[in-house]
């Protein structure tokens, strides 16, 4: 039987910005291979969480850099982990902008729903949410300075062991 995990989006916010504009050597970086941001964002989820789910093929972890889910590091793989993760695991709901909170995921995305770039939320003001990331690195950075076409917000609920 599943336990239910908190959610310590403290500890997430922390690892955010100690990594935000740094690499964390524990850890392979994708810059050359598309991008950090995902890994960067799973990270941060993990170090919120504490627990990976190790399903082969649609699970969320990262061992090495040659063992590792599609989801620890691609966009759209993390989105459909996090929305569909019943098991082991962070969880989350998609969510309008003012429900957003600190270490939570958005995506950003082109007109063709092709998600391409995942940041992490560590502030929420009235006027603005406040983002770290990866590819191009970045600390407090404002999500309405970012350009795309389209973007969701992803409500981390807890997670479960």
């Amino acid at each position: 039987m599943l336990r239910e995990i908190h959610y310590n989006r403290v500890e997430a916010l922390e690892y955010a910005k100690q990594w935000a504009l740094k690499r964390n050597p524990k850890y392979m970086n994708f810059e050359d291979l598309g991008g950090d941001c995902t890994n960067f964002s799973s990270q941060c989820i993990l170090a919120g969480c504490g627990v990976m789910n190790y399903t082969p093929t649609f699970g969320w972890y990262y061992i090495n850099s040659s063992n590792r889910s599609a989801s620890w590091a691609g966009a759209s793989f993390l989105y459909k982990f996090l929305i569909n993760n019943e098991a082991i695991g962070p969880y989350a709901v998609e969510v309008n902008r003012d429900v957003v909170l600190v270490g939570d995921i958005i995506q950003l995305g082109d007109e063709n729903d092709n998600f391409y770039h995942s940041v992490v939320v560590t502030e929420v003001t009235n006027d603005n949410i406040f983002v770290c990331s990866h590819s191009v690195d970045s600390y407090m950075r404002p999500i309405d300075s970012y350009l795309f076409e389209k973007i969701r917000y992803l409500n981390i609920l807890g997670a479960r062991e």
